[in-house]
């Protein structure tokens, strides 16, 4: 099929478009850039749709905004191997690659209520040590508690 004939939603002049993600994942994303109660930013989002890297992937088009590096680290903890590609005036000025670092650090808070970084005479920084890409495992650098990827959303700095 052409690129036309995939075409699904069309193109945006100005913001990110993030591909490669795995299919039915794309509401994390948005949950997780803090895009998903956001009334302002026209957002396109295709699901399910096919890839020849993937078998079936998501897609997300932002207008009008440009992602940070710390969004594209909260990115990583989902769609590890996403494309981003950054739009200005209709062209890709930028591509980026989401990279899932051995670390993250200062991206999401541990999820036990008693880990030492929960309490705030403790000023350290929250760190999150990936175990495992595939499947995601994530565990407290302090408690050493899984921590669980939907409760992260709610756990982000």
């Amino acid at each position: 099929m052409s690129e036309q004939g995939m075409r699904r939603v069309t193109a945006i002049q100005n913001g990110t478009v993030i591909d490669h993600i795995p299919a039915g994942s794309s509401l994390s994303v948005l949950g997780m850039l803090g895009l998903l109660d956001s009334r302002r930013t026209p957002i396109s989002l295709v699901m399910n749709v096919p890839s020849k890297k993937l078998g079936r992937k998501d897609v997300i088009k932002v207008e009008d905004r440009e992602l940070t590096q710390e969004e594209l680290d909260r990115l990583a903890i989902i769609a590890s191997n996403a494309s981003v590609a950054i739009i200005r005036d209709f062209r890709v000025a930028e591509k980026r690659t989401v990279e899932l670092g051995s670390e993250l650090v200062n991206i999401a808070r541990c999820s036990f209520s008693n880990c030492i970084t929960a309490n705030p005479r403790e000023p350290l920084p929250h760190r999150l040590v990936v175990r495992s890409a595939e499947p995601m495992e994530l565990r407290c650098a302090y408690c050493g508690r899984i921590q669980e990827i939907g409760d992260l959303v709610n756990h982000l700095i």
